[in-house]
């Protein structure tokens, strides 16, 4: 299985902290979050994988130089934007990567998030994709997930207004997709898994399911959820076990 792990984002309500450094590169537990959303992949035998870059690209590039991608027993291939396609946009120079099921990761959030059960989950549901969700007290700055009973999603909303949804639970930023659902990524514009992709597949009648988490997630939207999860996270918690047995395929 391949994975991308989006890492172009600048940042920006992080304020004087990513001037020179991106987002995914802050470090936490003594390692950049990037790093600890490449050892989350190569613990459950996802190998191969792609990050797409932009703002301050070269920091990203130099710390995973060849000695340190081969110490983690990753295979990284960098796909850098000139210009910001989005996160979904960011799928379309690699559709020739993704010819199987495979993970998409956005590189500035934690987790514990066990892939293994996750893409069980997918498989078992016959979606053409699968979202980590985890709950949130308050969905308003989050794209919101409204379930059905088993589990399929019906509506997704990015960042809903006061009163447009009772539901909270979000996008954890962990998704499993088929190479079906890159048909619904526009090729000549930006675009966005929230706001553009998830509502299409959705509107589009094809099966998205949510994988209800009940793993940790740590967001870092401000400087207070940054230093927060600073707080937070011992590198224990951030190396969980498996549950299962390496993802196949």
């Amino acid at each position: 299985m391949r994975a991308l792990i989006l890492a172009a984002g600048e940042g920006r309500r992080l304020g004087t902290l990513t001037d020179r450094t991106p987002k995914p590169m802050l470090e936490v537990a003594g390692r950049p979050i990037l790093e600890h959303n490449v050892r989350l992949l190569v613990r459950h035998g996802v190998r191969e994988i792609a990050i797409n870059t932009h703002h301050r690209a070269d920091a990203i590039v130099a710390h995973f130089d060849d000695a340190r991608v081969a110490a983690l027993g990753a295979r990284i291939r960098f796909s850098h934007e000139a210009e910001l396609r989005g996160t979904a946009g960011a799928l379309v120079p690699l559709i020739d990567f993704f010819s199987e099921t495979f993970l998409i990761l956005f590189g500035d959030n934690l987790s514990t998030c066990d892939l293994t059960l996750l893409v069980q989950a997918h498989r078992a549901s016959g979606a053409v994709a699968t979202v980590a969700l985890h709950e949130r007290e308050d969905p308003s700055s989050s794209g919101v997930a409204v379930l059905a009973q088993d589990g399929t999603i019906t509506t997704f909303i990015e960042k809903p207004r006061p009163g447009e949804t009772s539901s909270t639970w979000v996008n954890a930023g962990i998704i499993v997709a088929e190479p079906a659902a890159l048909a619904s990524v526009p090729r000549e514009r930006p675009s966005d898994i929230g706001r553009d992709l998830l509502p299409a597949l959705v509107r589009g009648e094809r099966r998205v399911f949510g994988y209800r988490m009940s793993e940790r997630l740590w967001w870092i939207d401000t400087p207070e959820d940054y230093e927060r999860t600073r707080l937070e996270c011992a590198a224990p918690s951030l190396d969980p076990s498996p549950k299962g047995p390496p993802i196949n395929g």
